[in-house]
């Protein structure tokens, strides 16, 4: 059998009598002892400082004053009026206001795309369906072959066609332009 070191594989926490001792570290470490030291001197120093304060005076500001007016004094007279609308308003005359009428130029719709394909264009309806919009393809024969337009209108003001220009922006849809109905 091997010889075996029992004291070394001891579980017991005992100091071991062939081991070097150490002095065991006794009280704070330095670090902590001034820290401690410098926020008692700061709160010292606070409280020594407040009750230096509550017997210093406060230093008494001149207030100006107005001069005194003499009663024998009279202020004068308002000077003439130049206008003549403040008599008008006085006597509660009526203000004729500008009339004017505004110009309805027409319905309007709103083309978002032009497609040489039918089914690119259905596909930018459906698009626009999701939107919660309703469109219409149209077909479009020009000099330059067949195009199937994809539009929404007519809409009486061109601010109901801007208002569903900004929904179809909000979803992704950029393509849009407004104009007159023909």
């Amino acid at each position: 059998m091997a010889p075996q070191d029992y004291v070394s594989r001891s579980n017991n926490k005992k100091k071991s009598p062939y081991k070097k001792q150490q002095p065991e570290a006794t009280g704070m470490p330095l670090k902590v002892k001034l820290i401690t030291l410098f926020t008692v001197l700061a709160i010292a120093g606070a409280g020594y400082f407040l009750w230096f304060l509550k017997d210093v005076k406060p230093i008494a500001t001149p207030t100006p004053q107005a001069p005194a007016v003499k009663a024998t004094k009279k202020l004068p007279e308002p000077p003439a009026e130049k206008w003549q609308y403040i008599d008008k308003l006085k006597q509660g005359t009526q203000i004729e206001g500008g009339h004017y009428e505004v110009e309805e130029k027409g319905p309007y719709k709103m083309q978002c795309g032009s497609f040489r394909k039918r089914s690119q264009a259905e596909a930018m309806k459906a698009q626009i369906a999701f939107s919660g919009l309703v469109a219409k393809v149209s077909e479009s024969t020009g000099k330059n072959g067949i195009w199937y337009k994809v539009a929404l209108g007519p809409y009486p003001r061109k601010r109901m066609a801007e208002a569903d220009k900004h929904k179809l922006k909000r979803n992704n849809i950029t393509t849009c332009q407004i104009w007159l109905w023909n």
